[in-house]
């Protein structure tokens, strides 16, 4: 069961955009971000509908961007991390795109990466809209615990990302083009702690990474950067010690997004997590190095813990996943 697939025609990313919440925009990587929010309700009366807005929002920026209208665009794939995926159904409903709504946790911005690539390779698609978004404050609510308890937090766990992103896929010519993508399995390690995500998260990443590299034959050198999608600090450095055991060594060629998404002095516990985590980076940081030709070979692999409230509360181990987008530029 081949896992990796090669286009003959690689797709292109004909634009995109990002805007980030007010903690991101307090990172790093602030300077990549299209727009910075001021505060978490994004002038709404509510955390939900703030994230509805950003989604539709980065949704017509990058069309905008693109120098595409969206009746021109054949499927919109979009997904973000509460229940029933509504920003994402919001955002669809009012864009009026033919739409596919998508749930890979915190992987979900590479799963529709991946289909979106293939639909245009395939030939069913001349153009598709890939979004995703996240919210600290909604999630926190969702999956933790109420926001205004102020729960102490584990030095494993993560701070979900505040941002949205957006990026329009096409056939035909572009400077930063898709070449190949390897989808992940799910997988259960028996990892049980929802506090550390990053941990239970790296066999996928793991696994995804060493599929690629055998499945392409591609050196372990090939690629100028490589990033995980949201292992943070503790479980990057598992990954790097798997690697380690098993002979590969990428050194600074590899990093996690939700490591270069905030600063140290930030007090996020182990770092970024979130559907937004790894689309920030991507969209913002990575897009802006390939399109200025700093870097030319990139592999994102998108990590996502496939758990929910009710199998956190009935004891179940929490099943995980990780896919990989090649991007490259000339």
């Amino acid at each position: 069961m081949r896992q990796t697939r090669e286009f003959a025609n690689p797709p292109v990313v004909l634009g995109y955009a990002t805007i980030a919440g007010p903690k991101e925009g307090e990172g790093p990587l602030a300077a990549y971000f299209d727009k910075v929010i001021n505060n978490l309700y994004y002038y709404e009366d509510t955390w939900e509908k703030a994230e509805q807005k950003m989604f539709l929002e980065v949704a017509e920026m990058a069309l905008q961007k693109a120098s595409v209208k969206k009746e021109e665009v054949d499927f919109f794939l979009a997904g973000d991390l509460l229940n029933q995926i509504i920003s994402a159904n919001f955002a669809a409903k009012s864009l009026g795109i033919p739409f596919f709504g998508l749930y890979n946790a915190c992987a979900t911005f590479y799963e529709g990466l991946i289909l979106g690539a293939m639909l245009i390779a395939g030939g069913f698609a001349k153009k598709v809209l890939v979004g995703v978004s996240s919210h600290y404050a909604t999630v926190e609510r969702q999956y933790r615990n109420p926001t205004e308890q102020g729960v102490q937090k584990t030095p494993t766990s993560q701070w979900t990302v505040t941002g949205a992103a957006a990026v329009v896929l096409g056939d035909g010519e572009g400077k930063i083009k898709i070449p190949r993508v390897t989808v992940g399995k799910a997988l259960d390690y028996d990892m049980f702690d929802p506090s550390d995500m990053g941990g239970a998260m790296v066999p996928a990443a793991f696994d995804t990474l060493l599929v690629h590299f055998k499945e392409t034959g591609l050196v372990y050198d090939y690629y100028d950067l490589m990033l995980t999608g949201d292992l943070a600090r503790f479980g990057q450095q598992i990954l790097v010690k798997l690697l380690q055991e098993n002979n590969i060594n990428f050194g600074q060629r590899l990093n996690d997004c939700g490591i270069m998404i905030y600063r140290p002095e930030q007090q996020v516990n182990a770092g970024g997590s979130g559907t937004a985590c790894s689309a920030l980076v991507t969209a913002g940081y990575v897009f802006n190095e390939l399109s200025q030709g700093k870097i030319h070979k990139f592999l994102g692999i998108g990590t996502g813990a496939l758990l929910s409230q009710v199998t956190t509360q009935q004891g179940m181990a929490i099943p995980v996943i990780a896919h990989a987008v090649a991007f490259e530029s000339y």
